[in-house]
């Protein structure tokens, strides 16, 4: 298969012209990859069971992994559900289009290979122009997993897709570097209390703010059980993860780089390629191995926007074990370490404050 690539830069406003070959592709069955403001998606048409199964075929995606349905406009979302909470509705009003998806009792209409084999769909309404002008172009909703390789760090830009997917795909556009980074929020309002599954830019203050009580699923620090269901994506699955081996270090800031020191030059010395994941802060510190900088301490959104470009780099570069600072879990910095543990499969060093090691996690 060829895949033709279109480049769509401007979005104010975005030229729906370009879209046109891209919506009749969804429309008979075909896949098409897409910026959002999260992440690059795959689409296809959510309501046509056939195209779900071009997706996970694609993406070499487990088949219980559910997709997340794309809407452009809240018309759109009453046939995709049995009913609407009063919990959406506000959670559509104050969030959406945006990062932010909803876990919602699914209609006859979504086939079971768009939801995973479940009575349930996920739903969101993305606020990237481009992606919102493709669904409204293809008239149909737009199930959309990432668009890379199952397992593979999330694409956050168009020549990402390409590396995973050209070849597999009709079409990619091209809309340049996504905003936020790290996929969306995803909360499950079909149980008494919504449940957080997914930490996104949408954070967990932000959701409790909004509507009081929201617990968080403890499968957000462990890996799911294998005879589990996924009930969202992400959640049973080692995701996001470098070919190389990855271990993240938490702790005071000056042990931490001690350490990775301390591990980046005994790998070096039994033959390893080392990559270090530092922060604008820190880089200067080391002075062994391929050390790149993911954004500034300071600035959770900088690390979260380039996480998984750092990540692909690192696969370009052919090292052989990643060591990587750990960031504070609150706000976006849950979204970040959660993307981070999954990349290392949980692998993790916690140290205490006289620098020796609390804690080894082991991949899951």
């Amino acid at each position: 298969m060829r895949t033709s690539i279109i480049e769509i830069l401007d979005r104010a406003p975005v030229d729906t012209t370009l879209l046109k070959e891209a919506g009749e592709i969804l429309r008979r069955g075909g896949l098409v990859g897409f910026p959002t403001e999260t992440v690059y998606g795959l689409g296809g048409n959510a309501l046509d069971a056939e195209a779900s199964k071009k997706i996970y075929a694609a993406k070499g995606r487990p088949s219980d992994n559910p997709l997340i349905v794309h809407i452009s406009c809240m018309e759109e979302l009453p046939p995709l559900v049995e009913e609407i909470p009063e919990a959406a509705y506000r959670l559509a009003e104050r969030f959406w289009p945006g990062p932010l998806t909803m876990i919602l009792k699914k209609s006859d209409r979504i086939p079971l290979s768009t939801s995973g084999g479940l009575d349930t769909v996920a739903i969101r309404m993305p606020s990237d122009p481009i992606a919102n002008a493709l669904i409204r172009e293809a008239g149909v909703p737009v199930a959309a997993p990432s668009a890379n390789t199952s397992g593979r760090p999330s694409p956050t830009t168009a020549q990402h897709v390409v590396e995973d997917l050209d070849g597999k795909i009709e079409m990619i556009i091209d809309g340049g570097a996504v905003q936020v980074g790290v996929e969306s929020t995803i909360i499950d309002l079909t149980e008494a209390v919504p449940v957080l599954l997914r930490p996104g830019a949408v954070t967990l203050p932000m959701l409790r703010a909004l509507l009081g009580e929201v617990v968080v699923d403890p499968v957000l620090t462990r890996p799911l059980s294998p005879e589990m269901h996924p009930k969202a994506p992400g959640m049973k699955y080692r995701h996001y993860a470098p070919r190389a081996e990855m271990i993240l270090v938490d702790g005071e800031t000056e042990r931490v780089i001690a350490e990775i020191r301390r591990l980046a030059a005994e790998a070096e010395a039994s033959g390893k390629r080392v990559g270090i994941i530092a922060t604008e802060e820190t880089r200067e510190r080391y002075d062994a191995g391929d050390v790149k900088c993911i954004g500034r301490r300071s600035d959770v959104g900088s690390i979260a926007h380039n996480l998984f470009a750092v990540l692909r780099a690192f696969d370009g570069d052919g090292v052989d074990i990643i060591y990587s600072e750990a960031f504070p879990e609150s706000d976006l910095g849950l979204a970040v370490m959660n993307r981070m543990n999954k990349a290392a499969g949980h692998h993790h060093i916690k140290l205490r404050a006289d620098g020796t090691e609390l804690e080894t996690g082991g991949r899951g």
